[in-house]
C-alpha cells in the first residue's frame, strides 16, 4: 500500500515562467516548500504542536530532479512520502505531477533535521510521532 499523500495543488502562471516558456527553478522550490509543511503536519507535526514543543525542521539537503517541462496553464499536484526516518532526521520524497498527463514533472528528495528552536540544535524525533512516521514509509518507485 502506498503511503504517499497529496500535499499541494497549483497551476503554472505566466510569472512562473522564464523567457524560454517553462517554469523556473525558483517556482518549483516555491511549490515543493508548502508541500513539505503539509506533509509534516499530516504526520502530526502541526504548527501548534511545534510551537508548543519549541521545535521545527531544518532542511540540510534538497535534491531536485526535473523530468518534464511545465508550461503556462499546466496543472500540478504534489504527493509526498517518507523514504527514511532516523533518530533526529527524515528523508522525504515529493513528486510533482502534471495533473493532465499524469507524468512526473519533478521530484524533491529532502533531508530534514528535527530542531529545538530554543537550543538551536537537533533533537530526537518524538517517539509518539515516530511510530506514525515509521508506519508511513514508502519506496521511491511505489
Amino acid at each position: 500500500m502506498s503511503h504517499y499523500i497529496e500535499t499541494f495543488r497549483g497551476v503554472v502562471y505566466p510569472w512562473h515562467c522564464d523567457h524560454q516558456g517553462h517554469m523556473t527553478a525558483m517556482h518549483y522550490v516555491g511549490m515543493f516548500d508548502p508541500a513539505f509543511w503539509h506533509h509534516v503536519s499530516a504526520l502530526g507535526f502541526s504548527r501548534a504542536y511545534m510551537a508548543e514543543h519549541h521545535t521545527g525542521f531544518v532542511d540540510v539537503r534538497d535534491t531536485l530532479e526535473y523530468k518534464v517541462e511545465l508550461r503556462v496553464g499546466s496543472l500540478v499536484v504534489i504527493e509526498s512520502g517518507l523514504l527514511k526516518v532516523g533518530n533526529t532526521s527524515m528523508t522525504a520524497l515529493h513528486r510533482m505531477r502534471n495533473s493532465d498527463t499524469g507524468e512526473i514533472a519533478a521530484t524533491s528528495e529532502k533531508i530534514s533535521i528535527y530542531f529545538d528552536i530554543e537550543k538551536r540544535a537537533k533533537t530526537p524525533l518524538p517517539s509518539d510521532l515516530r511510530a506514525k512516521m515509521d508506519a508511513n514509509l514508502v519506496t521511491a518507485d511505489s
